[in-house]
């Protein structure tokens, strides 16, 4: 009973000086705030890989309440990434020695930049997400699950990156 007093005494201290507990997401959720989310640079031999991890990401902003708006135009925050990786590594071999599944990884670097203070927000180097795909003798089966693979580590990567961006702002 008396460490919950002690806390109460020292949160209502600590409120009493002008400071309060309160998440991130109030410029979050700031209609007014601008977003530059171009197409990430793509290292990879992927075509699309760039475009997509970016159009995931604004997606995902959206789904998880960003109330701003996307362009380069007056952007308050800039996203800038880079897709510097998509690897295949088999996983299982069928008793012919061909493969049965592989391992899709998507590696990308990020970088948050505040506009208009010109300071870095956010900096990550060789953020990384993995999913499984099945394959055959068939080459559209193959490819056909790779993509989904693909498409399953791109919306991975986006929501983690939503997730770190709503509470950076």
């Amino acid at each position: 009973m008396n460490r919950i007093l002690i806390a109460l005494a020292l949160l209502s201290a600590v409120a009493a000086c002008g400071y309060r507990l309160e998440s991130g997401t109030a410029r979050f959720r700031d209609p007014s705030v601008r977003m530059d989310v171009s197409p990430f640079a793509n290292r990879s031999t992927t075509p699309d890989a760039g475009a997509v991890v970016a159009a995931r990401l604004r997606e995902e902003l959206r789904r998880s309440g960003f109330r701003g708006s996307f362009g380069n135009v007056g952007a308050d925050y800039l996203i800038e990434g880079t897709v510097r990786e998509v690897r295949s590594d088999i996983f299982s071999h069928s008793a012919d020695r061909f493969s049965l599944e592989n391992r899709l990884t998507l590696v990308v670097d990020i970088r948050v930049v505040e506009v208009v203070r010109g300071g870095v927000l956010w900096k990550e180097s060789g953020l990384s997400e993995t999913a499984s795909f099945f394959s055959g003798t068939d080459a559209q089966y193959t490819e056909a699950n790779r993509r989904a693979a693909f498409e399953e580590v791109a919306r991975r990567m986006a929501v983690r990156l939503s997730q770190t961006l709503r509470v950076l702002l």
